[in-house]
Formats: C-alpha cells, structure tokens, sequence
C-alpha cells in the first residue's frame, strides 16, 4: 500500500462514507487518480465501491470514540508524523504510543519495508494490519474505557521483554518546565515504561498541548532525544523550553 493509499484509507475511517469528489479535495489529488487508488484497494479487500465513492469494509472499520480528537490539529498532526516517519530506517524496531500524531506516523509507516513496530494501541496495530512490510507486535493489557489503549500490568509486563531502537510518544499536556503530562493514570506507566526500553524515544505533540497539565506528570522533556512540533508555538513558549537543552524540531502545516 502506497503512502497516499494509507492516506486515503485514513479519511475514509474519518468519514466513514465518502464521495470521490470529497475524496480528491481531501487528498489533493484528481478525481481520477482517486478512481484507482479505489479500484485497486477494492481489489486488495480493503474498501467496498458505492454509488460516487467508497466505504471501508468492515474488517477494516474500526470505529474508536476518540475520532473527535483525533481530527483536531490534523495538518500539524500529519506534518509532525510525516517529519517523524524520516528518523524511522529499515531494519528498526519502533514503538507507537496510543496518541492521535502516533497513529498518523503508523499509517505513513504502513508501507514501509523491513520494519518492527510495538504498539499499546489498537488503532495503531488496526492501520498497520494489512502492511506486508512490517511486523506489528500489539502488546496485551487491559483496555481503556472510550479508546483503543491497553494499559495495565499485562503490558507492562510485555514491554518489560522488549528493546526497541527508537519510541515516540504523544502527550495531553506539556509544561514551559518541559513536564509531560497525560490524563490517564495506567498511561503514564505504560509511557514511562516505554522509554526504560527504547535506545532513543521522541515527543509528537502540535502546539496546542503547550502550556497545558493533565492529571498525571509522567516525565520531562529532558528525558527525550527530541520534541517535533508545528509553528504554532508562541515565541516566548519555545524560548523557555529550548533551555531545556532539548533538541525542538518545528515543521510548517
């Protein structure tokens, strides 16, 4: 599946139900090239052809209560994975937390070649399903009410088996004191746990999430290898937290 096929199925999951003429504004593309990037995924079993557009097949639809959120900030979500998607070499062994920015870096990486990736998500492991090229490894646990997140001890104790080259995280909040936060208590377990057992490990998370708290403080940026982000950082913002001596990778949406 070609990244603009991944793209494409990640709209419709979005929409449920969508026409070829919405289908090519949200792509970019021409109504035709829309056309048979249907045929062919209609050809794989992955979407079902309507009257004018598409819906996914059921094995593939998947509806998660987070939907909402996950449509927020979608263009700097798209364009912080998609700068993400570059530190990820063949051969790695890569972990997805259960953020919204890590499930658009998944779906970019379902197409890659050679590639592990352990995830506590089952919508990460849901747009990695079908990917011929990447060995998905969902670790076990007990599932979070309203999302698609397995937390608790089972998974834990799965990761705790696990070394993986490089991991990245969302966050729900990120303090000008560089403090991490997210709002469920098993998550930032789990997200602590998850760096003790990568090489290198990365925060996604768009502008929106600065200056805000949660309920749980699970660690600091200057914990991390590295923090992307968007523009939409205010300049006072990004001033006190480059002194944290962390290096802040800003993409334009």
């Amino acid at each position: 599946m070609t990244q603009r096929e991944a793209r494409l199925r990640s709209v419709l999951q979005q929409q449920g139900e969508a026409s070829v003429a919405l289908l090519s504004v949200e792509m970019g593309v021409s109504e035709m090239t829309v056309r048979r990037d249907l045929d062919r995924l209609e050809r794989t079993g992955f979407v079902r052809r309507t009257h004018g557009g598409a819906v996914l097949t059921e094995r593939l639809g998947f509806a998660f209560d987070f939907s909402s959120r996950r449509r927020a900030n979608q263009k700097a979500k798209q364009a912080i994975a998609t700068e993400a998607a570059k530190l990820v070499k063949p051969g790695c062994a890569v972990l997805l937390d259960a953020g919204t920015t890590t499930l658009q870096l998944a779906e970019i990486l379902s197409d890659a070649e050679n590639l592990v990736v352990v995830t506590p998500s089952l919508a990460v492991a849901s747009a990695l399903q079908f990917s011929e090229g990447v060995k998905t490894i969902l670790l076990g646990g007990v599932l979070r009410r309203g999302t698609p997140d397995l937390t608790g001890e089972v998974a834990e104790a799965a990761l705790g088996m696990l070394a993986v080259d490089i991991a990245f995280q969302g966050a729900d909040g990120i303090g000008l004191d560089g403090s991490l936060y997210t709002g469920d208590l098993g998550t930032a377990r789990l997200d602590q746990r998850i760096r003790e057992r990568a090489a290198r490990t990365y925060v996604l998370a768009d502008s929106t999430k600065v200056g805000r708290t949660a309920l749980a403080r699970h660690g600091s940026l200057r914990e991390m290898s590295g923090w992307i982000t968007d523009r939409g950082i205010q300049a006072e913002q990004l001033k006190a937290l480059r002194k944290l001596g962390v290096p802040i990778t800003i993409v334009k949406a």
